[in-house]
């Protein structure tokens, strides 16, 4: 089974089209959407609690600690699939991906299947140009001091094996840098993982909760905890 793990965070105004959009297009395969807010402060608790009542397949859980590391953690716990994919509740990312992700997953024995957004065979809308600009100049400092084949470590739209999910615990991070730690271990720790092109458009309902500003120190603190990892393993 594939177990989709959504946080949310003031999302009333997108969830109801996502978790509708998710349902419609995911045929022939077992799923379960876990819904997860993260102390939101409109009615996105009660609109995903509504969820899981009318439908079996939904799960709905309140985070226990703010933010999206221990979030992610309370996921994997509550998690039932043999495999486990992140999306964002804006639906920026493309179903038809995430059913690539299953089928390429479920047919293989690769740990992780990890998506990029920059590549020649990806479609980006409306990506914000300061936004992209950080986002490349990061991504490709990470790729450099790792020395890897891959270019969009931060983005959250990935799928795992729950076991290998499970192997990489304790998480550190406590924000958005979660997604950066989580391929970072994959990665350093030799898991077997295959890279697939995927698209992405900015969202059109709701605001995005990634601030820059607020972010860069969390995302060094991930960063040199994992390289300080990766130079442990090799000893």
């Amino acid at each position: 089974m594939l177990s989709i793990i959504i946080p949310l965070k003031n999302e009333e105004e997108a969830i109801k089209s996502t978790v509708e959009k998710i349902i419609y297009q995911l045929h022939n395969i077992k799923y379960e959407i876990i819904l997860i807010d993260d102390f939101s402060e409109d009615r996105t608790s009660a609109i995903a609690e509504k969820y899981s009542k009318e439908n079996t397949s939904i799960k709905f859980f309140k985070n226990e600690k703010k933010g999206l590391g221990p979030l992610i953690n309370l996921g994997v716990e509550k998690s039932s699939g043999s495999y486990i994919a992140i999306m964002m509740a804006d639906l920026s990312d493309d179903i038809e991906d995430l059913k690539k992700y299953y089928e390429i997953i479920n047919e293989s024995n690769y740990d992780a299947i990890l998506g990029t957004r920059f590549s020649n065979y990806s479609k980006l809308e409306n990506y914000p140009l300061t936004k992209l600009i950080l986002n490349r100049l990061f991504n490709y400092f990470v790729k450099v001091i790792f020395l890897s084949d891959y270019n969009d470590f931060t983005n959250a739209f990935k799928i795992y094996k729950k076991t290998t999910l499970i192997k990489l615990r304790p998480f550190v991070s406590e924000s958005f840098n979660i997604f950066l730690e989580l391929p970072l271990k994959v990665i350093s720790r030799k898991y077997e993982y295959k890279i697939i092109p995927i698209n992405w458009k900015n969202r059109k309902d709701g605001k995005s909760k990634f601030k820059i500003k607020e972010l860069g120190a969390k995302y060094i603190f991930t960063l040199i905890y994992c390289f300080a990892e990766k130079i442990l393993l090799k000893k």
